[in-house]
């Protein structure tokens, strides 16, 4: 069993920053791959990116690109998700999840984001 409790979000105007992150317990997330999704009022969960154990290969959403860096520290048990150029249209739930087994299958309760124009 893998807990996850994200923190890290709250209101930003539109072009600025927040750093999200996610901590877990109940085992380490050494090995483990660890995304980040979203989920906007009315619309479904969507990704927003995923970074593999080995740190070597995170990879995007188009929508993301260039703007948000995910990154993290196995000592720490943490993943980060650094979000700069914050639009109106990034203002979502954001949730952690670790891939476990073959799909993402430990979710966090999640953190707002709202970003104002």
């Amino acid at each position: 069993q893998v807990q996850l409790l994200e923190s890290g979000g709250g209101l930003v105007q539109a072009g600025g920053s927040l750093r999200l992150s996610c901590v877990a317990s109940g085992r380490s997330i050494r090995g483990i791959t660890m995304g980040w999704f979203r989920q906007a009022p009315g619309k479904e969960r969507a990704f927003v990116a995923a970074i593999t154990w080995s740190s070597t290969s995170p990879y995007y959403a188009d929508s993301v690109k260039g703007r948000f860096t995910i990154s993290r520290d196995n000592a720490k048990n943490t993943v980060y998700l650094q979000m700069n150029s914050l639009k109106p249209e990034d203002t979502a739930v954001y949730y952690c999840a670790a891939q476990v087994r073959t799909t993402y299958d430990y979710w966090g309760q999640g953190t707002q984001v709202t970003v104002s124009s």
